[in-house]
């Protein structure tokens, strides 16, 4: 499932894969994929489950920004 979720991304989110996308906490970018994969479609969820955006936050707008690419979409959306 995270093969299909990274296919989905564009080239630049898929660069760094296994580097800190939170460098706080020091969670690695597939982390946060893989948390995405699992259910976490909010930055609150995505923390509670990878502790990314737990420090100063400015990893926010990344996550988002995989969130967007990857989440499922609501039918009210």
């Amino acid at each position: 499932m995270l093969t299909d979720a990274l296919n989905k991304l564009p080239d630049i989110l898929k660069k760094d894969l296994d580097q800190n996308l939170c460098v706080c906490n020091q969670v690695i970018k597939r982390d946060v994929i893989q948390a995405i994969v699992d259910g976490a479609d909010s930055v609150e969820k995505v923390c509670a489950k990878t502790y990314a955006s737990d420090g100063n936050g400015c990893c926010r707008h990344q996550i988002r920004g995989l969130i967007a690419a990857l989440a499922p979409k609501s039918e009210t959306e």
